[in-house]
């Protein structure tokens, strides 16, 4: 019997998650925690990353301790700290700031299909990784950034490319992570031994 199943998540212990879904084949590294959240089919991630107000793509691959959508203080006011937000924490006569916190919400961030985020990397609210692409071990980023890019600093910024654009573009047009799973076990030893470009000239 297989470790991950289409039905349920394979989560791992400690977690925290408040209104997080998920799709087939999905695995929660040791101690995630999860917040507003979702991560489609065949993602994952590793131990003690912190996800939050963010959107998964099929077959991400997520680092621990990697960071996605932090959640922000606000600059503009009087003060930085929750107290004024979070004020039903502090006070027996006041209420959280239900605006701010549907504020928080709607900054999504977007990890497209096919990524690979490494160790400790963070992507900040309303930021998108677009489909193949790769985000180095404790890089920020802060910026979009394009399909089948590899990004790498604080703030993060391009390296190069993983391939040519004309190989890239087949890649997004053969948009294999939405095959079925007897699909994909078909081609498993072509994904194993073959090439991009070899991949392409069999199946696109």
């Amino acid at each position: 019997m297989t470790r991950l199943r289409a039905e349920t998540p394979f989560i791992h212990p400690d977690c925290e998650m408040s209104d997080a879904s998920f799709g087939r084949y999905v695995e929660i590294g040791r101690g995630t925690r999860l917040a507003q959240c979702h991560f489609d089919d065949y993602a994952y991630c590793d131990r003690y990353a912190d996800i939050a107000n963010a959107s998964v793509g099929k077959f991400a691959n997520i680092a621990a301790f990697v960071r996605i959508g932090a959640t922000d203080h606000p600059m503009d006011k009087a003060s930085l700290h929750h107290f004024h937000y979070r004020a039903a924490d502090y006070f027996e006569d006041a209420a959280d700031d239900a605006d701010w916190f549907a504020h928080r919400r709607s900054r999504r961030a977007v990890i497209g299909h096919d990524t690979w985020l490494g160790h400790g990397a963070q992507v900040r609210p309303e930021v998108s990784i677009g489909h193949g692409a790769v985000v180095a071990g404790g890089a920020i980023v802060t910026r979009d950034v394009p399909p089948y890019m590899i990004v790498a600093g604080i703030p993060a910024v391009p390296l190069r490319a993983r391939f040519r654009p004309q190989v890239a573009d087949r890649l997004m047009a053969l948009a294999w992570w939405d095959w079925p799973h007897d699909a994909l076990r078909s081609a498993l030893e072509d994904f194993r031994t073959l090439s991009a470009e070899a991949f392409l000239e069999r199946y696109a």
